[in-house]
């Protein structure tokens, strides 16, 4: 399947997904919000892939929210609409915008972002959803929203303040200021800061590939346990890996492991199984 704002490669267990708009600084115009989830819910459902990667072409990962997005959605109500009316429909229209981001924080593999230059806007909601962020060393990351007069509402508020101290999220989010590359590691936001975007991208396909190499089912199971644990209390965390490795647990799996590093070969597992269309996909 083709797309309008990336492309989309498999190989190797690993799933890529390069933003490909570099003349537009890859923002996010109305198509990015219905082929992004798409691409990744089937990538999750078909469990085509064991770990997705994110980069971009050009100068920039991403500028952000398309003006179009706001035009074409409708910002402002119809004239002689009712004000309410307009805003309950306009929660939807956010809503669905959420969702887009939403599916790569539930995606059943993790999801590595490789950023170079801008992050800024709904970037940050983006980047704040994957699993891991990876920066090249003369990226910058924003709350743009405010420095125009809104207040961000696609993920990065929920997620931002439980990747980095509440101060920090809080500066970043009243002044608009940009962070940079080595400031966002400092604080947590980035694993790692790398000379070029391709050094970056060699970096996170080679972490890709360790990740690729492990069992899909432990990797998944991680994975949950980490969004679940982040949400909820110690004791509840506790409970539910005991729960899930009741009935999840591979052990025939780890024998297997054993056996083939003690003979020096790498382990091979199983891939998930493909699960159902649901509903709205």
């Amino acid at each position: 399947m083709s797309y309008e704002c990336f492309e989309l490669e498999v190989a190797n267990g690993i799933a890529h997904i390069r933003l490909n708009r570099p003349e537009k600084a890859n923002s996010m115009i109305p198509s990015f919000w219905t082929e992004l989830p798409a691409a990744v819910n089937t990538l999750s459902r078909e469990a085509s892939a064991r770990v997705l990667v994110i980069s971009a072409e050009g100068k920039h990962f991403s500028s952000g929210m398309d003006i179009s997005v706001f035009t074409d959605g409708g910002l402002n109500s119809p004239a002689g609409t009712n004000p309410s009316i307009g805003a309950e429909a306009f929660r939807h229209h956010c809503m669905a915008l959420q969702s887009a981001f939403t599916c790569l924080e539930e995606a059943r593999m993790p999801v590595l972002v490789a950023i170079q230059g801008a992050a800024v806007g709904g970037a940050m909601d983006f980047i704040t959803a994957c699993d891991c962020r990876y920066a090249t060393k003369d990226a910058f990351f924003s709350i743009h929203e405010t420095a125009i007069g809104m207040t961000a509402d696609v993920g990065t508020y929920p997620r931002l303040v439980k990747l980095i101290s509440e101060g920090w999220a809080r500066q970043m989010s009243y002044t608009a200021e940009r962070i940079s590359a080595e400031k966002a590691q400092t604080i947590g936001l980035v694993n790692e800061v790398y000379d070029s975007a391709e050094e970056m991208l060699e970096a996170v396909m080679g972490i890709a590939k360790q990740i690729a190499a492990n069992s899909p089912l432990a990797v998944t199971g991680a994975k949950r346990m980490v969004n679940y644990a982040r949400d909820h209390s110690t004791a509840d965390g506790l409970d539910y890996i005991a729960t899930w490795n009741a009935s999840m647990l591979d052990g025939e799996a780890i024998r297997q492991t054993f056996m083939a590093q003690a003979k020096g070969d790498q382990p091979e597992y199983e891939d998930l199984l493909a699960v159902k269309k649901t509903a709205g996909e």
